[in-house]
């Protein structure tokens, strides 16, 4: 085996991307039209030559052959003109070009799988003169379509020493001498030509997109150009994809962070509680008990998982039955109104409950009931409206404005709904925006002696969750 590393396959020297892609496509077209126009123009060459002799030898008029030859040749020009002119090339080449590509972005949205890999190859192998196409991860075949499918399965290792050098080098290589591989059915194939290119993650090769040929004249400028800008397409699509994992990845960790927080202020109060009415209220301490087993196990398995309004709904009474066993039902007031048409839509879950749990935590004045009103509404067809509200001892403007902007100073951890409550904003509105994108938002509205109102408005069609 011998590789191409020469100034015309090197792979530094190779346009790697899309529109080095659409380029090579584009000069396939100009190649094929080419060739077609040198085929035309030889038959029109031979068509006056042995129209003339057919003249000659029958005595047709020279002026009439000579007018036939000129209409002719018009057609013809016009003909190569209107089909063959380098805009139509263009056009048709790129749109094709482009089509492929959307496609193949769409079939990786997932990350590199055997499926999408599967997906690429048959989506590929039209496009170019390669007789096989395969894609692989680090160490084995991911998929394989074409005429060497049988002899290279999805599932096994890496065959050839040529992959193995791409992966680990990230460079595109070429080879155009026979290459002897032992497929899996243990038979020994040739493969006379190929092309083998990394596919990238942040610069580090995660796999190769493989193109072999059944000839070395096809690994060309052309081919090697459509090699290499497929596979730096796929890994621009393959970066996009991990950064979105990870993004949600970092999402779950905020809510898991955020329920550590809040979680153990009434953790340690509410065990209290029970305790306390273990002697007094044993029915009422064993049924509380109960709830907040079923608290807890409900709190675990939310996280990070999307639930329906009215599990959420139902999640944070269960949570206000502890603070009213606490303080006593007559200090802390529940209002719930839920629009029917938003009790089944779907949330990320913990995004209510802390709301609440705020406002008892730091809303609650030194004397007289507390109230909590909760509202959930859709506002069009694609977003909910959720607002929390109490008439609690409230905050000052800048005191509610720190709650949501980081870029000014924290909120004074004395004032009323200060310190604890901005930590906990901060990271539910940090979660809103990462969840669900710029239309989404978060506002606070509050008045000393009065109460606060805090909304949050989640744009469901613009999510990380949204599958259309």
């Amino acid at each position: 085996m011998t590789e191409n590393t020469s100034p015309e396959h090197e792979g530094s020297r190779c346009p790697q991307s899309f529109e080095g892609m659409t380029q090579g496509s584009y000069r396939a077209g100009m190649l094929d039209a080419n060739e077609a126009l040198r085929l035309l123009a030889a038959l029109v060459v031979f068509s006056m030559v042995g129209f003339f002799g057919y003249a000659i030898l029958n005595g047709v008029e020279t002026v009439t052959t000579v007018a036939a030859l000129v209409l002719l040749v018009c057609f013809t020009l016009a003909f190569i003109y209107v089909f063959f002119s380098p805009d139509t090339l263009r056009s048709q080449y790129t749109e094709q070009t482009l089509a492929v590509a959307s496609g193949m972005l769409e079939d990786i949205t997932g990350g590199l799988t055997r499926e999408s890999a599967e997906e690429i190859c048959r989506r590929l192998l039209p496009e170019t003169r390669a007789m096989t196409i395969a894609v692989t991860d680090r160490e084995k075949v991911l998929a394989c379509v074409g005429e060497l499918a049988d002899d290279f399965p999805a599932g096994s290792p890496i065959h050839t020493p040529t992959t193995r050098y791409v992966i680990e080098h990230g460079i595109v290589q070429s080879f155009t001498s026979d290459m002897d591989v032992r497929g899996e059915r243990g038979s020994r194939r040739s493969i006379p030509a190929g092309i083998i290119a990394p596919l990238k993650i942040r610069g580090r090769a995660v796999g190769a997109l493989k193109f072999y040929y059944r000839s070395p004249r096809h690994v060309n400028r052309t081919q090697y150009a459509l090699a290499s800008g497929f596979a730096e397409l796929l890994s621009t699509q393959l970066t996009v994809s991990e950064l979105e994992r990870q993004a949600e990845l970092t999402a779950r960790a905020e809510v898991r962070a955020l329920q550590a927080q809040i979680n153990p202020h009434f953790l340690f109060n509410t065990l209290n509680t029970i305790a306390s009415l273990t002697r007094t209220e044993p029915l009422r301490a064993r049924e509380l008990l109960r709830e907040f087993s079923q608290f807890y196990r409900a709190t675990l398995e939310n996280s990070g998982q999307l639930i329906a309004v009215k599990r959420e709904i139902a999640q944070t009474l269960r949570y206000l039955k502890f603070e009213k066993a606490r303080f006593g039902e007559d200090r802390v007031l529940v209002e719930v109104d839920v629009d029917e048409d938003a009790e089944d839509v779907l949330i990320p879950a913990f995004v209510i409950q802390p709301l609440v749990e705020n406002a008892v935590r730091h809303a609650m004045p030194d004397e007289g009931p507390l109230t909590i009103r909760i509202a959930v509404e859709r506002a069009g067809e694609s977003a909910v409206s959720i607002l929390v509200s109490d008439d609690g001892v409230g905050m000052d403007e800048q005191t509610a404005m720190r709650l949501f902007d980081r870029s000014l100073s924290a909120p004074d951890p004395n004032a009323p709904q200060g310190g604890g409550a901005g930590v906990a904003m901060h990271n539910i509105s940090e979660r809103i925006k990462r969840f669900y994108g710029p239309k989404s938002r978060t506002s606070v509205e509050s008045t000393p002696g009065e109460g606060t109102t805090i909304s949050l408005h989640l744009d469901l069609e613009g999510s990380m969750y949204d599958e259309g």
